[in-house]
């Protein structure tokens, strides 16, 4: 996983989030995140992995909100896989923003190359990176906290009920990662307007087993 933020006016965002959603800020800064990443070994709960189904790639647009009940979570744009029946049950059953892309990946002596071409879209988002220094976990109170530990993430659905799906793993192992390439592609992807610049906050884990459990009731958006 490769973990990039960027810092982003909250103005920008708060448009975008439906009713009973709020934008989570740290220090009063807002972030836009894209994360790409490899999809493996995903199956349902006491079923077998299916080959050509369990292992995919993704890309993800998000920032970082919190409900009416103050639950700190994970709001996204969009999120791209190349795995087109991935993408209809992600659709259909967590209400999600899922779109079909074209995607490679290559890990080459821990040297990642990530593409990404969105179904309709001509730029390409390409992502080339490796983990430096030691391997770290996040401490409460430190941006790498607020942007990696997100335990809940939000949707809302066609009659515009907002769901809140809770996730469970370990906390994530972290590197600060060396990036040759960083694309801000899905921004534009997503119609947001934002300054080439580099990311304020690039991280790299290797990974960790993640439960994803049942989408609930939070609250009517309309």
């Amino acid at each position: 996983m490769l973990f990039l933020h960027w810092e982003v006016p909250s103005d920008l965002l708060t448009p975008h989030l439906p009713e009973g959603l709020h934008l989570d800020t740290f220090d009063g800064k807002a972030y836009l995140g894209i994360v790409p990443f490899f999809m493996q070994k995903i199956r349902p709960r006491f079923l077998p992995c299916v080959p050509g189904l369990s292992w995919f790639l993704e890309l993800n647009l998000r920032t970082y909100v919190y409900d009416e009940q103050g639950r700190p979570g994970v709001w996204f744009f969009s999120l791209d896989a190349n795995q087109a029946l991935a993408v209809t049950l992600a659709r259909t059953l967590f209400h999600l923003p899922y779109q079909h892309a074209r995607m490679t990946a290559t890990n080459r002596d821990g040297e990642v190359d990530f593409s990404c071409q969105r179904k309709g879209m001509d730029e390409l988002a390409r992502y080339q990176y490796l983990a430096k220094g030691s391997s770290l976990t996040a401490a409460s109170g430190t941006l790498e906290y607020f942007l990696l530990e997100r335990y809940y993430l939000f949707s809302t659905t066609a009659k515009g009920e907002l769901k809140i799906g809770q996730v469970h793993h370990r906390p994530y192992p972290f590197h600060q990662a060396a990036c040759e390439k960083v694309s801000m592609a899905p921004m534009g992807w997503n119609q947001f307007s934002v300054a080439e610049c580099a990311p304020v906050s690039a991280l790299y884990s290797p990974g960790v087993d993640v439960e994803i459990f049942g989408l609930k009731v939070a609250s009517r958006t309309r």
